[in-house]
């Protein structure tokens, strides 16, 4: 694959493939407890599946650094850990049904042994995590967490009110593109332990030497600007898309009175009227006064959809830009090509 663009989710997935599975099974060992409830919930998320986008960022910034160890592995099923605590307690947070088309763990388990579960997630992924005895990774990680939860608490605040595209960015930022920032930095402190002791503290390439401190930053800088772009589109693909796509209920967002930038473009930009309408959904979490297609109608005479994507392809442009102090490789080769992918979704 040494002398093709890496163009496809496969070629990236072959990439990857053996680390991932590791991956896997160190998630799948990781999560098993003396109570049975708890591995039975983590079990069920697990299978449940996804992207696994956040674990693969951290594989490629730890390869494109030429990384080898093993810690990636760790730390992989750490941020997965990490990811599927969120999502337990997102979803109980929302009164979620449904999950990637499938029950969501609260309606099965209930709401209090799935906080619980959270929680304990929340806790192994720090203690396996404390096997790198790295400060930074912990202080990376104690950072993620905090950010995270301040983001649950700033959403709870803001429900059913217009906020604005700044107060949107801060929520995103908290919510889901600290996650991709700290997976890049994690990679960057594992390469970071393998350093030549004769390059100075510098990392090698074909073209100049890299401070460690500021390789760190750029693959932060990849994080949080392709986090930026998932999220921008994925509030879009909840308004837009299917629910068989999505596999949940469309339009998830509004009905939680969660203002997204596109609904934020067209009430900055709509007549009276429009803005009424929008916010009469917001107050009400449904679509009884006013339908969904008229949300839609909307936001389509405001082009607020191409609005929003528009700011999406910005923040992609600026991941892939980061990339530029990193040797040529498959791996810097992957990470050029996943905000293609993250921006060019449909679910």
């Amino acid at each position: 694959m040494s002398t093709l663009a890496i163009a496809t989710a496969k070629e990236v997935f072959d990439l990857l493939h053996d680390d991932l599975r590791a991956i896997e099974r160190e998630f799948g060992g990781d999560t098993v407890s003396s109570v049975a409830a708890i591995t039975e919930i983590s079990e069920y998320l697990r299978e449940g599946g996804g992207k696994r986008i956040r674990p693969s960022l951290l594989l490629l910034s730890a390869k494109a650094q030429g990384y080898t160890g093993g810690g990636m592995i760790r730390l992989g099923a750490v941020v997965e850990m990490v990811h599927t605590a969120t999502l337990v307690h997102d979803d109980i947070i929302d009164a979620a049904d449904t999950r990637r088309g499938r029950p969501s763990a609260n309606t099965t388990w209930g709401n209090a042994k799935c906080v619980l579960a959270g929680d304990w997630l929340y806790m192994q992924a720090f203690r396996v995590a404390l096997e790198e005895r790295s400060f930074r990774i912990l202080d990376l990680l104690i950072g993620l967490t905090q950010q995270m939860v301040e983001g649950e608490l700033l959403q709870m605040e803001k429900l059913g009110r217009c906020i604005s595209e700044d107060e949107y960015n801060a929520l995103i930022y908290r919510k889901t593109a600290c996650l991709f920032e700290v997976s890049m930095r994690l990679g960057s402190v594992l390469a970071a332990t393998g350093v030549d002791v004769q390059s100075n503290g510098h990392l090698h390439s074909d073209s100049a030497s890299t401070p460690i401190t500021s390789m760190e930053e750029r693959m932060g800088e990849y994080g949080r600007s392709l986090g930026m772009a998932f999220q921008i589109v994925d509030d879009v693909l909840d308004l837009t898309a299917s629910e068989e796509v999505l596999g949940k209920p469309v339009a998830s967002d509004l009905r939680e009175g969660k203002a997204t930038l596109a609904v934020i473009h067209a009430l900055e930009n709509g007549t009276d009227a429009e803005r009424a309408a929008i916010q009469t959904v917001l107050t009400d979490q449904d679509f009884h006064r006013v339908t969904h297609a008229e949300i839609l109608a909307i936001l389509g005479r405001h082009r607020s959809v191409d609005y929003a994507m528009n700011i999406a392809f910005q923040y992609a442009d600026a991941a892939r830009n980061a990339l530029s102090v990193l040797p040529e490789s498959d791996y810097k080769r992957a990470l050029l090509w996943v905000p293609d992918f993250v921006v060019a979704r449909d679910k």
